[in-house]
């Protein structure tokens, strides 16, 4: 903005009480090279809410849109009030320019609206061109100026400038009119960006955006300032990268003023954008349209059922020469409307942020939350979704919409980018549409056909061929031990003649073969096939009695940039070598050559042994029941593959049923589409949830082989698998499940998806990883496929799932926007399947060359490491370093001066 100082005074009109400033400045430009399509290079920073911003968007071209903002300009502007107002009218993309710009319309009808008009404040009008392709520069910048600009976008700064005065010395009001990037072609942006060799990345038009509405609200002082920002086009029209707009723009989810189409035809064309619209979550508060004589209005409102305002613009006149100074004048009433439906839904907007808190805090008992530990202030309201990012509402100095990384997958569920959500929700609406809900048993319908195949064919090829459908990972659990326990009775000769058509009848006592750390569930069947733990102690689960023998496993974790297996206290007094323990490479821990090696020897002998001694007394072995590789609530413990290997193999020499729990691990997860291909080795069952469905709704699903399907095949009813839920294999899971399961291995959707088809690229740089493992802070580290999770060294109850640990250091992580949820003193960063590794590595080298991560701080106890946080806590000074650090590189934010500050202060010394 330059300075009304620069500006030259124009003559004084003698017939005019009004003062016309007006002023043509042209800034230095320079090249922007064009760069392809790529992920945003750092993520959207926060939206203001403390002034109304509204997206003006339309069914289609020429239907209105800049009359509707220049209107709601005058509305807000020209009234009786002598109090200041600023409005800003944004135009992101304009092409046709510079004979067609839709700034400089608004601005000189607002300019000659005020001249016209009898105001009380004075207007300061201004309309400024950010950039603009060489074609268009060419066209408005001096002869000669463009022609060594080749290619690019033109930093053109083209900036006019006017005023019109009120009453005598009233203070002035102003028009903020700019348009951030012009192309000459009147075509569709995304020709006119191409043709012009100007293409603009989406991540730039939001980012300039972002920037120009933060930049006026910080300028707006005490004046009352509303803000619009107007689409090309219509809803579903290209930007210049070939996104469609309503796609573009979805990031902001900027609350939304329709323009429909009042012609022959627009009722249709109305519709259609607002379900386009309402598809991507945008909020409709109003519909406006043009009367053409034809009363569409009548027709929309029936459809809007009046939850959307229609309202209608007088016929605008078609004269060319007409200056429509009338027909503003004959709108405004409807303008003045509109603008009061746009003032109370912000307000209403607001009002609802704010109370959110404190309502959910009275009615909402949240799951795995001590609510006594719940500050206030400590409640995060979630506004909407895009993508990998949560936007959450903030009260900062002004309230605020800001980005949060989702790093914990909400509860490791979420898989799709921002395309795939669309795609989702789009599809999930026609199956919606299409079927409602219909109940499943000894019916088909399409979703749930094509899920169960496409399952059969992905995680279940090559062993299952049926699917179980269920509501959720738990239920799946529930509906495996029922499979399993028929299957093992089945088989067992002792068993053959146990039960009859009389299912009262028990004399046996089955129980599964688990680990130690595992974790299956949450309802009571799928709680008592896991080992004791925080989830299952008396306080949980009074009737939990632990129905299995559980067994320690050998864990792996990188220590010191070294793989290790760390054993169990009952494999300890084995003597081993050391390159059976220890792995220079993770592969390694994986390779089939490790089944000759001594270790699978002593895991054959521990496991037998503990078979053979477990008296039948207690209870008969009659399934097998792991999470391959990874425990995940158990704190994110990765189990020696070939200890897993082995006991699958020692359970199917015994004809125990084999079941893996892949709820957590399956589709992506650890890097593969399903884990039991890391084992080299299958079950029985498998269930399967969460990414399944891409973690946009619950399904689950429990696979199974022929065999087992076989044992409940009977000609009494009594002995079919009488489970069920009442929404089994519902048409909008179903179509989830279906079209994610090929997203995510499909490579034109999936771009980590290797050229085998087979693994995903590997997502955390393994030297950063390395280092993080080298940190004297730290316990452990795992990194496998999405997740990479490290262990803070800590004792007593500063370890374990009800350590309060890290709970200072994780509120300001998703103060600088990342959003993470640790287990204990485990804390854990979970990307999804389609994450580009430059949003993991992003800045990676500048970090690292900044920081010193072996760096020892200053001593303030015995431990050396140890330092009493603000709240009171204990943490481990190396470890706050370490994680700022890994949550910096690892999803591409930088830590903000404020953390900084507070972490740099007297007493820390981070060495960052």
């Amino acid at each position: 903005m330059f300075p009304l100082s620069s500006l030259i005074r124009c003559h004084r009109h003698s017939h005019s009480r009004h003062y016309l400033l007006l002023h043509r400045l042209l800034k230095p430009f320079s090249s922007i090279a064009t760069h392809p399509q790529a992920p945003p290079s750092s993520p959207l920073g926060d939206v203001p809410l403390s002034f109304p911003t509204y997206l003006i968007c339309s069914s289609n071209t020429s239907v209105g849109k800049t009359l509707v903002s220049a209107g709601l300009a005058a509305s807000f502007l020209l009234s009786s009030d002598f109090h200041p107002n600023k409005f800003l009218y944004l135009k992101p993309v304009q092409t046709g320019f510079p004979s067609d710009s839709d700034s400089r319309f608004v601005f000189s009808k607002l300019s000659s609206l005020a001249s016209r008009r009898k105001i009380a404040c004075s207007l300061l009008a201004s309309d400024e061109v950010l950039q603009a392709s060489r074609s268009a520069a060419a066209v408005t910048l001096p002869a000669g100026l463009a022609e060594d600009c080749k290619f690019g976008m033109f930093d053109l700064g083209s900036y006019t400038e006017c005023r019109v005065l009120g009453e005598e010395g009233s203070a002035a009001s102003e028009l903020i009119c700019r348009t951030m990037f012009a192309w000459k072609e009147a075509v569709s942006p995304h020709l006119a960006a191409e043709r012009e060799n100007g293409v603009v990345e989406d991540s730039t038009v939001l980012e300039v955006l972002q920037r120009c509405l933060l930049e006026a609200g910080l300028a707006k002082q005490n004046m009352n300032m509303f803000s619009v920002v107007e689409t090309a086009g219509g809803v579903a029209s290209p930007g210049p990268s070939g996104t469609l707009q309503c796609d573009l723009y979805r990031p902001l989810r900027l609350p939304a003023i329709l323009v429909g189409d009042g012609r022959l035809g627009g009722i249709s064309g109305t519709i259609s954008a607002y379900e386009s619209l309402k598809v991507r979550g945008y909020d409709v508060v109003a519909v406006v349209i043009e009367d053409h004589g034809l009363v569409n209005e009548v027709p929309l409102s029936s459809y809007f059922r009046k939850r959307v305002p229609v309202l209608v613009l007088p016929s605008i006149p078609q004269d060319p020469s007409n200056d429509l100074m009338e027909w503003f004048d004959d709108a405004c009433v409807v303008f003045d409307s509109l603008f009061k439906i746009m003032l109370s839904a912000y307000s209403e907007r607001i009002r609802r942020l704010h109370d959110m808190p404190k309502k959910a805090g009275n009615v909402i008992w949240w799951p795995f939350t001590q609510h006594k530990l719940v500050p206030e202030g400590g409640v995060t309201v979630i506004d909407s979704r895009c993508g990998e990012n949560f936007a959450v509402f903030k009260v900062r100095n002004n309230e605020v919409i800001t980005q949060q990384f989702d790093a914990c997958a909400s509860w490791w569920t979420q898989g799709p980018d921002a395309t795939l959500q669309t795609e989702l929700a789009r599809d999930m609406g026609y199956a919606a549409a299409r079927f409602g809900h219909v109940m499943f048993p000894e019916n088909v319908y399409e979703p749930a056909l094509e899920c169960a195949e496409l399952l059969l064919e992905g995680v279940g090829k090559g062993w299952a061929s049926r699917t179980y459908f269920s509501d959720n990972g738990s239920t799946a659990i529930e509906i495996a031990l029922k499979m399993a326990f028929r299957k093992f009775s089945s088989d067992d000769g002792s068993l053959s003649n146990f039960l009859s058509d009389d299912s009262t009848q028990r004399r046996a006592q089955l129980m599964v073969l688990a680990l130690n750390g595992s974790y299956h569930g949450d309802t009571l069947g799928a709680m008592e096939a896991q080992a004791p733990s925080a989830y299952t102690g008396f306080l949980q689960q009074p009737w939990y009695t632990g129905r299995g023998l559980f067994l320690d496993p050998p864990t792996v974790f990188l220590c010191n940039n070294i793989w290790n297996i760390s054993l169990p206290e009952g494999l300890l007094s084995h003597s081993l070598n050391s390159d059976e323990i220890t792995f220079s490479s993770r592969s390694e821990v994986f390779e089939l050559s490790r089944d000759k090696s001594n270790l699978a020897e002593i895991y054959s002998s521990h496991i037998s042994n503990a078979l053979t001694q477990n008296p039948e007394s207690v209870g008969i072995i009659g399934a097998l029941i792991l999470e391959p590789v990874i425990q995940g609530a158990g704190g994110m413990l990765m189990v020696d593959p070939l200890f897993q290997r082995v006991l699958v193999n020692e359970c199917r020499n015994r004809k125990i049923p084999i079941i893996f729990d892949e709820v957590f691990t399956g589709f992506w997860r650890l890097g593969i589409e399903s884990a039991a291909e890391l084992l080299y080795c299958v079950p029985d069952i498998a269930c399967f949830a969460k990414l399944m469905t891409g973690g946009i709704v619950p399904l689950a699903a429990t696979l199974a082989t022929s065999a087992v399907f076989d044992s409940f095949l009977e000609d009494s009813k009594l002995k079919a698998l009488l489970h069920g839920h009442s929404y089994s294999a519902h048409a909008m899971g179903c179509t989830a499940a279906a079209k994610s399961i090929k997203w995510f291995k499909d490579p034109q959707t999936n771009g980590n998806i290797t050229s085998e088809g087979k693994l995903l690229k590997e997502l955390w740089d393994e030297k950063l990883v390395s280092q993080i493992s080298s940190h004297p802070a730290v316990q452990r580290v795992v990194a496998l496929g999405t997740l990479c999770a490290l262990e803070l060294r800590a004792e007593g109850s500063n370890a374990g799932y009800g350590s309060m640990y890290a709970s200072s250091l994780l509120k300001k992580l998703r103060e600088d926007g990342i959003y993470t949820r640790p287990l204990g003193n485990v804390i854990y960063f979970m990307c999804g399947p389609c994450t580009s590794p430059e949003i993991c590595r992003q800045h990676e080298s500048d970090v690292a060359e900044r920081s010193q991560l072996a760096k020892y701080p200053r001593t303030y106890g015995p431990d050396s490491t140890a330092l009493i946080w603000p709240s009171g806590n204990e943490v481990g000074i190396l470890s706050l370093g370490l994680l700022l650090y890994l949550a910096s590189v690892f999803f591409r934010r930088g830590i903000g001066d404020l953390v900084f500050q507070e972490f740099q202060s007297e007493r820390f010394d981070l060495g960052i």
